[in-house]
This record gives C-alpha cells, structure tokens and sequence, in this order.
C-alpha cells in the first residue's frame, strides 16, 4: 500500500526539523560549513514537504 499524501508530508516536515536544528546546532559550535551543508538539505526537505502537503489538501479537498 503506497504511503498517504499526509504520511509522506509529514516524513519531509521531520527531516526539515532535524536538519534545521543539526544547523542551528553547528552554527552554535561555529561551525560554518556544516551548518550550511545541513541548512541546504533543510531547505531541500522543506521543498518536497511543500509539495507533498499541496499534493494531501488537494486530496483532501476532492480536488
């Protein structure tokens, strides 16, 4: 059984949460580089997060 548009949303929301804070975690130690490396993947988690949550409203919707 293929996984819910909502499912797959909130697997992309939680891997946004870790990298954000894995970031905020390097920044703090002052670690540039590696919390722009994590800040990018954020940022890429938060994207496809974005279109799955679009993708489960639109379900949700009847649309």
């Amino acid at each position: 059984m293929p996984k819910s548009a909502h499912a797959e949303a909130a697997k992309h929301h939680e891997a946004a949460a870790k990298s954000h804070k894995t970031a905020a975690e390097h920044h703090e130690k002052g670690d540039e580089t590696a919390a722009a490396k994590h800040s990018k993947e954020a940022h890429g988690h938060s994207e496809k997060a974005h279109e799955s949550s679009t993708k489960a409203h639109g379900k949700s919707a009847g649309k």
